[in-house]
């Protein structure tokens, strides 16, 4: 008899336990041929359209479902799942996106309609903030930071129980990366954590690539699904407005003042690490740093969270040697981290957790963050404007202010008639406690709780006044502005980075 032969009698003759629910086993289950896997699939991922997609991920009512938002105001993936996911019927979904921006706006429907009727998210922008802030949703909106988000994702509250991820090309298995294709995003480190927890994975790309694609941000591993559409996203679109360097001549003298303040802080030395976040004079503060790093012969270590154009001209110069990338904020950012070996794709559990094992922000030494409001007692608003309308997000803001060794706040004291620096800010996104110098067109103010700090600006030359002194000018610029005028209902619930509620945002009074 042939060894094949043999081989067959024995699956012929094999058998196996059956359990009971409790594991106990029962009794043999006869084993044969045409138990075993009859055939071996090929395409088995791949869908014929959206709609085949969805249904093959087995959504239904009530479930969640996420999407990552690395391509920013030009995210056409998002409205183009909601609306096929609303013409299937579904109702009663929370929606888990890690920000929303103006571009869905679409989304007021949904909730009108009942295909939405929970919202996790960093960030609220545009048309549909406008309507939440005046009680759009029955449930509060659920705002996380990014770090919080990973928290929340794996302490078990947000479950995912369909990710659905827009990429520029990936191959026939699901593996992808943000930078291969025209739809050119860069980082996927907000996606990857929807790829690693969701139940399903389904993945949405303008391009079928041959197996296997490398490198990949997201592995074949981790997807379900997949289905090629037209467009994931306009790529042209990610580095615009808050992300976008400004040519405002004040927003450029409050950078240029806190570059003098990083140089004067005692953080700037040989190896220091830094962080700048979204807002005009926050990510203008790195052109003034070029010439003090080579004035002085001072590199950098490592840049870390959404990397711009700026910061990959420094790296490419030579003076930062490593950026850390959790999200790419326009295209040239987004292609450097495809020709640059040091250009290193992190994940946000990576970025900005405080619950991982090792989060990138526990290494930063500075980092500087705008601001919409900021109080007498340094506490920061980064999600609502001066009306009480959402209109921002919470970001990373918290997750590196409190871990980095220097956090600086950027910000005008006034804009138009409106002060920026207030008695009590509207909504507090960030603990006082947590910031160290505020830095504005009119003086610089440093935290009492960092006396260190003041003397070395002092020592420097630098103007250094209490913010006091500001929040006194700010008000014989403005007046007194009439408050805003709030119902008791609560339509936004703040989470700090630990999932704890540091604030509640309340419905605009009409």
């Amino acid at each position: 008899m042939t060894q094949k032969n043999e081989q067959s009698q024995h699956l012929d003759r094999a058998a196996a336990w059956s359990h009971r629910a409790d594991g106990t086993l029962t009794a043999w289950q006869p084993v044969t041929k045409q138990n075993l896997q009859a055939q071996k699939p090929r395409d088995g991922k791949l869908c014929a359209g959206l709609e085949e997609a969805i249904r093959r991920s087995g959504l239904r009512d009530g479930m969640t479902i996420s999407f990552h938002h690395a391509f920013r105001g030009g995210d056409l993936t998002l409205n183009l799942v909601m609306d096929a996911i609303a013409r299937m019927g579904f109702k009663n979904l929370t929606l888990a996106s890690s920000s929303l921006s103006d571009c869905h706006a679409p989304l007021v429907g949904h909730i009108r309609n009942g295909v939405v009727s929970r919202i996790y998210t960093s960030g609220l922008r545009g048309p549909l903030a406008e309507e939440i802030s005046r009680g759009l949703l029955e449930e509060p909106v659920q705002i996380h930071s990014h770090g919080g988000r990973v928290h929340l994702v794996q302490s078990g509250e947000l479950n995912i129980d369909v990710a659905f991820l827009g990429v520029p090309a990936c191959d026939r298995f699901g593996n992808a990366n943000g930078y291969t294709g025209k739809a050119c995003c860069g980082s996927l480190g907000y996606a990857r954590v929807d790829a690693d927890s969701a139940r399903r994975v389904v993945m949405l790309t303008e391009q079928l690539l041959p197996y296997p694609h490398n490198p990949a941000s997201i592995t074949q591993d981790r997807v379900d699904l997949i289905v090629q559409i037209e467009r994931v996203g306009d790529a042209d679109k990610i580095g615009a407005d808050a992300t976008r360097m400004t040519t405002n001549p004040r927003e450029l003298l409050i950078a240029r003042s806190a570059a003098e303040v990083i140089v004067n802080s005692g953080y700037f030395k040989e190896g220091f690490s830094l962080q700048t976040g979204t807002g005009g004079a926050s990510l203008a503060v790195t052109r003034f740093l070029e010439d003090k790093m080579r004035s002085r012969d001072v590199r950098a270590d490592f840049a870390l969270g959404g990397i711009t154009a700026t910061i990959v001209d420094l790296h490419e110069k030579g003076l930062i040697r490593k950026l850390l990338d959790v999200q790419s904020f326009d295209r040239s950012a987004a292609e450097s981290l495809a020709r640059n070996p040091n250009h290193i794709e992190i994940s946000a559990n990576q970025y900005a957790n405080w619950g991982s094992k090792g989060a990138s922000v526990d290494r930063l030494d500075v980092v500087v963050l705008s601001a919409l409001e900021v109080d007498k007692h340094f506490n920061v608003n980064v999600l609502t404007g001066s009306d009480g309308v959402l209109r921002g997000a919470s970001g990373g803001h918290c997750d590196t202010a409190v871990a980095a060794g220097l956090s600086i706040i950027v910000a005008p004291l006034v804009r138009g008639r409106i002060p920026t620096l207030v008695d009590n800010v509207l909504t507090c996104v960030t603990p006082g406690t947590s910031i160290d110098i505020l830095v504005t067109d009119h003086g610089i103010a440093v935290n009492p709780a960092r006396p260190e700090l003041a003397e070395r600006l002092k020592e420097a030359g630098m103007k250094v006044v209490s913010i006091e002194w500001l929040r006194e000018r700010a008000q014989q610029l403005t007046g007194q502005p009439r408050p805003v005028e709030f119902t008791d209902r609560v339509v936004a619930v703040v989470r700090y980075r630990d999932g704890s509620v540091i604030d509640v945002v309340h419905q605009v009074k009409e």
